[in-house]
């Protein structure tokens, strides 16, 4: 299979890369949105592509928008990629890329979490609360909350780790009506597709949405949604609580780092085995088929 590490697309202007995305100017108000096959860890991008990565958070994301688009406007403008770009560039962008609507991103994560786990169990462990929503004692690793909590982060800059703030400190960055609006919507939208992946066995147990406003100041879902980059799905048919249930996302990236205890979690990464990389591959793409019963397109 194929893999693009980095776009070199000459015929639009730069706008930036991020971790995985790289990003180009459409005019003065669309973004061309190509979606590498880079994979970070511990907030470091790691020297090897996971082959067809891209192409399958690209697809996955595109079906979620689909899903969910009458909840909340979203970045698509339905112009196909291949349109925007040279003729020996098309490579670079099918499948794996949007042309998206130029939004203002708003610099807040909004983090939906149903379950305990990750950064949020280490809070809970910590005070028995998670970004200042006290919890019932006596909770588990992995358990199910008994409604979705909503905990925002602040985005970090490149390399850096989001943190994780109060929803009034969010109210403070971009005021009280947006912050309760990004919090209904952002509860409603993973209530939404956790249900539906239910019926797929498959458990969401958080995920990341990300925002922007158009020049009317309408609120926009952008980004990527419900990928396995920006939430942890769990197989239902072995989820069990009190541990840390088996993930489809870069978990054996995560786990073969774990053992190489001279690195300290900072860039430059640590060269990955071809069985991880085989096996990281194969999760995407397994999440990608049992969720939306899609296989990868060509």
């Amino acid at each position: 299979m194929n893999s693009l590490y980095q776009s070199s697309i000459t015929s639009l202007p730069l706008l930036g890369r991020g971790k995985v995305r790289d990003n180009y100017a459409v005019g003065d108000d669309k973004i061309l949105i190509v979606t590498s096959d880079r994979l970070s860890a511990f907030d470091v991008v790691m020297n090897e592509p996971i082959p067809g990565k891209g192409r399958v958070l690209n697809q996955m994301s595109d079906f979620w928008f689909e899903k969910l688009k009458d909840i909340v406007p979203n970045h698509l403008t339905g112009i196909a990629p291949e349109s925007v770009v040279r003729a020996e560039e098309t490579d670079q962008v099918r499948g794996r890329a949007v042309v998206a609507k130029r939004l203002q991103p708003i610099l807040v994560e909004a983090v939906v979490r149903g379950y305990i786990i990750g950064s949020g169990w280490k809070d809970y462990q910590a005070n028995g609360s998670i970004c200042g929503i006290a919890l019932p004692s006596g909770l588990r690793q992995a358990d199910k909350l008994a409604e979705p909590i909503f905990t925002p982060a602040a985005k970090a800059d490149l390399g850096e780790h989001d943190e994780n703030i109060s929803f009034a400190e969010m109210e403070k960055r971009i005021g009280k009506e947006l912050a309760a609006k990004i919090r209904e919507i952002s509860i409603e939208l993973y209530k939404t597709a956790a249900d539906y992946a239910a019926t797929r066995g498959i458990i969401i147990a958080d995920t990341k949405f990300e925002f922007g406003l158009d020049e009317q100041g309408t609120l926009h879902l952008m980004d990527e949604v419900l990928t396995a980059d920006s939430s942890r799905f769990w197989p239902a048919d072995s989820y069990a609580p009190g541990i840390s249930p088996p993930s489809f996302d870069k978990q054996f990236v995560r786990d073969y780092l774990e053992t190489i205890t001279e690195w300290k979690k900072t860039p430059p990464a640590p060269t990955l085995p071809a069985d991880v990389i085989e096996k990281t591959g194969a999760k995407y793409r397994e999440a990608l088929e049992r969720l939306t019963g899609e296989t990868l397109k060509d």
